[in-house]
């Protein structure tokens, strides 16, 4: 991992934060040569973006006033969304989610976008890093957006700490939504791309099993799980029930009949 200090952006301060988490990384202007293919951390017109140095990919990075996220806002499909029946939505909940496996902030960004609070959870520094920066843009943009952005609030540590701590502290949310890596059916370039790195960071999700009962715990009305269609289920728990979608499905585990 190689990071792009100092940068052109105006404020260094999430790159210097990754190097605390990550001292083995090093900053460009230390390294003579990059290695092929190695991940470079930097801003690309005033946007945290993570590459692979000499590829021709676009960067990854976080953006919710354009782009899919923009378009889906607009044209989405609303409360008839599979996400939005699996959290409840459909009922007339507005419920506060919280979403244990952040990732890139698409399916928190597209509940805040229908009215719910959620709390983010993202374990990985780069990650959290991208999605703190996609927020921070947010807030800055339209009022719209910015007030999207303001349900949203990000927690940036081990889902399995973080998560068997708040139910240490007797704390709990409406639902709590997971969304745990899995090999991914979606053979597009965006997918294979995005996979690609997160492997490169994450190192798959060996642990994901281990999220389900501190979730349980912490969820007072359900517990939504994403996962791809032929997956087993998550800590070989079968759901109450399940919603199939075209790409992937949720398993539920229904607790308690929403107020």
């Amino acid at each position: 991992m190689i990071i792009e200090y100092p940068s052109p952006a105006s404020d260094d301060s999430l790159l210097l934060e990754i190097k605390k988490a990550i001292p083995e990384a090093r900053f460009l202007s230390e390294v003579k040569r990059p290695e092929k293919d190695e991940l470079i951390l930097g801003y690309v017109r005033q946007v945290l973006s993570l590459w692979h140095y000499k590829s021709k990919d676009k960067p990854i990075a976080v953006d919710f006033v354009g782009g899919k996220a923009g378009h889906r806002r607009k044209f989405g499909g609303g409360k008839g969304q599979d996400i939005a029946k699996a959290v409840g939505l459909n009922k007339g909940a507005r419920p506060h989610v919280l979403d244990g496996t952040g990732g890139l902030g698409r399916d928190a960004f597209v509940l805040a976008t229908l009215g719910c609070t959620v709390t983010i959870i993202e374990r990985s520094p780069i990650i959290a890093a991208l999605l703190s920066d996609g927020l921070k843009r947010a807030m800055e943009g339209d009022i719209e957006i910015a007030e999207i952005a303001a349900r949203m609030t990000l927690i940036r540590a081990d889902s399995r700490i973080t998560m068997q701590k708040m139910v240490e502290d007797e704390q709990q949310f409406d639902v709590v939504y997971l969304d745990p890596m899995f090999p991914h059916r979606d053979k597009s370039a965006l997918v294979k791309k995005e996979m690609r790195i997160f492997q490169e960071l994450l190192s798959g999700d060996p642990d994901a099993n281990e999220l389900l009962e501190p979730a349980l715990q912490l969820a007072k009305n359900r517990v939504a799980i994403k996962r791809p269609k032929l997956a087993p289920d998550l800590a070989e728990k079968e759901p109450t029930y399940r919603l199939e979608g075209k790409a992937c499905r949720y398993d539920i585990h229904a607790l308690k009949a929403f107020d």
